[in-house]
């Protein structure tokens, strides 16, 4: 397992994800092993599209088989009808290989996400 040197890299290909977010500690973006690839993830968006209740998000990053998970946001709240941003360009991540993203929400249906990523090998 080796990733690859971003210096040297010979492709950059833009992704953006979205959906809702489970109330279990669930997997939405990874960097599987031996990929040689590298993911900068660019953006993570928390989105609370219910009308009356605040939701609270965490955020974790673990081994691409979920082990190990290590919490980089907890239980922040998002307040009804507003956007959190959890990472933006001021302070982008590298998953490198093995490793993935994981979010969490504290109420089922109440938040939603949105991952601007780049792949890079």
């Amino acid at each position: 397992m080796a990733n690859p040197n971003i210096a040297a890299a010979t492709s950059i290909v833009g992704h953006t994800i979205y959906g809702s977010i489970s109330n279990s500690l669930t997997e939405y973006l990874e960097n599987a092993a031996s990929s040689n690839t590298i993911v900068k993830v660019n953006s993570v968006v928390i989105i609370n599209e219910h009308s009356s209740n605040d939701a609270d998000v965490s955020m974790a990053i673990s081994t691409a088989s979920g082990a190990s998970a290590n919490f980089i946001a907890k239980l922040i709240t998002v307040p009804n009808k507003t956007n959190l941003v959890l990472i933006s360009a001021d302070m982008r991540i590298y998953l490198t290989e093995d490793k993935a993203l994981n979010l969490q929400a504290s109420a089922l249906s109440s938040l939603a996400y949105c991952i601007s990523y780049e792949v890079i090998s």
